[in-house]
This record gives C-alpha cells, sequence and structure tokens, in this order.
C-alpha cells in the first residue's frame, strides 16, 4: 500500500473511536467541514487547494492525505498543485520544502487511476 493511503488507514480506526468517544465535538467538526468545503465563491476544488496549502504549513500528514485525495478527487491539475506548493513554501519557508514535496507526493498517490474513486 502507498504511503498516503497508509497514513489515511492507520488513522481510521482512532477516528472511529474519538467518534463515538465525542459523537457531538466530532459532529460539529464534521459539519463545519462540510459547510466550509461546499461551493460557492470558490469552487470545491480550490478549497481543497487552499486546505492542501495549509496542510503543508501545518506539517500534517493526515491532513496532507485528506486534501490531496480531495484535490485530486475534485479535479485538480499537477500545475494548480505545483504552483500551490509554491506559494506555501514561499509563506513557510524551509519547512514548506520538506512537507511540499510530501503533498505532492500524495497528490500523484490519489490522481493515479482506480486509486481514487468517487463513490456515488
Amino acid at each position: 500500500m502507498e504511503h498516503f493511503h497508509q497514513v489515511t488507514d492507520d488513522l481510521r480506526g482512532p477516528y472511529r473511536e474519538l467518534t463515538e468517544a465525542i459523537p457531538d465535538v466530532m459532529a460539529g467538526f464534521n459539519a463545519l467541514h462540510v459547510a466550509a468545503m461546499a461551493e460557492g465563491a470558490l469552487t470545491a476544488r480550490m478549497k481543497e487547494l487552499i486546505a492542501l496549502a495549509i496542510s503543508i504549513t501545518r506539517e500534517c500528514d493526515g491532513c496532507i492525505s485528506a486534501h490531496a485525495r480531495g484535490a485530486a478527487r475534485r479535479g485538480a491539475t499537477l500545475n494548480e498543485v505545483t504552483e500551490m506548493i509554491g506559494v506555501a513554501i514561499s509563506m513557510n519557508g524551509g519547512p514548506g520544502t520538506v512537507w511540499g514535496p510530501r503533498a505532492l507526493a500524495a497528490f500523484h498517490e490519489y490522481a493515479k487511476p482506480d486509486s481514487n474513486p468517487i463513490p456515488t
């Protein structure tokens, strides 16, 4: 299994456990996420790119995995992702040169055919 798929898989069990232990908190976060990522003046694709940029600056593999997958699912292009990484590096400095490539690797992993089915 590829790294970022493994990151997502590794977090599933603990995420479910937290959802059972603190359902109101997790439901509240989910509602916030759904509302923030909905189509609006910004497309859902653009919002995923923004979230991926923030994931780089926060140095969060789980976030990178989730938002690289979201960006790939929403049709982000390689050019969009690499330009966004350039902005993240500009805003974050040296750590961006480590976490930006991680985000690019995650995007490539999720952009592969058959690795990213959209549920119907």
